[in-house]
């Protein structure tokens, strides 16, 4: 315990420091956050409910966090938080579907044995649930690169009032490829980070790369690395596309009638 309290002063004092009053909301958000997933996993404990729909409102809740709470209302942040709902809408659609047709929701054979003193039967649908936690993977990836693009475009458009709609656009997606290959790298390796014990297990197991491969453990942590990259990929020209057609045509409802 004293660790952690420890650890989360330094955070806080590395955050301020640094970050100024944005760094100190930044640490209150992160709490925020966690109260947000807590109340989802609670209230998707009663069979009554729908996780996807819970889902879908926590990423809300948490969009609203880290964009409104954190950079407060503004130009930058509207236009991130249209683009996050979305492209999380258009992204969740193709997660169901292949949750259910590669069937990995539930537990794999390496977790039987840790799970084997309690009961499966807690009434809720795994299918659900397993689009549920890949929906939540993504959406920090998801809201960062919004943010990401809009705050440069805005910059862009502030230097140069003159620029055309199809310019801006193709100047996100300029800012977008730059973010691409760091955001899926950054997703790659937190899973091998997070997963290296289990990667140790199946060297242990003698495991072959087709067991390794077709495992339902490692195919669903895939399967979430490769869904949030594609929510990565699809938002980039989503968030340029609203950035630009949004300030062009706010540069033109102000310009005076002739």
């Amino acid at each position: 315990m004293n660790a952690l309290v420890l650890l989360a002063a330094i955070l806080f004092l590395l955050m301020v420091v640094i970050g100024g009053k944005k760094g100190a909301r930044s640490f209150i958000a992160l709490f925020l956050n966690f109260a947000v997933i807590f109340l989802t996993v609670f209230f998707m404990l009663n069979p009554y409910t729908n996780p996807i729909i819970l889902t879908l409102v926590a990423c809300t809740v948490i969009s609203c966090i880290n964009l409104f709470y954190i950079n407060e209302v503004n130009i930058k942040t509207k236009t991130a938080f249209v683009s996050t709902v979305i492209t999380i809408v258009l992204l969740l659609f193709f997660i169901v579907i292949v949750t259910e047709n590669t069937m990995i929701q539930g537990f794999g054979e390496e977790e039987i044995e840790e799970l084997s003193i309690f009961s499966l039967y807690i009434g809720v649908d795994f299918v659900k649930i397993g689009a549920a936690v890949i929906i939540m993977s993504t959406i920090g990836a998801i809201t960062d690169v919004a943010i990401s693009i809009t705050s440069p475009m805005r910059e862009i458009f502030h230097h140069h009032p003159d620029i055309g709609r199809k310019a801006l656009f193709l100047s996100g997606l300029s800012i977008g490829r730059d973010i691409l290959s760091t955001s899926a790298n950054t997703l790659f390796f937190a899973f091998f980070g997070g997963y290296l014990a289990l990667l140790i297990w199946f060297k242990d197991l003698a495991y072959s790369i087709g067991q390794v491969v077709n495992s339902k453990v490692f195919s669903a942590e895939m399967i979430t690395i490769f869904s949030a990259g594609i929510g990565v990929a699809l938002i980039i020209p989503i968030t340029s596309w609203i950035t630009a057609y949004y300030l062009v045509k706010t540069r033109e409802a102000d310009k005076p009638a002739e």
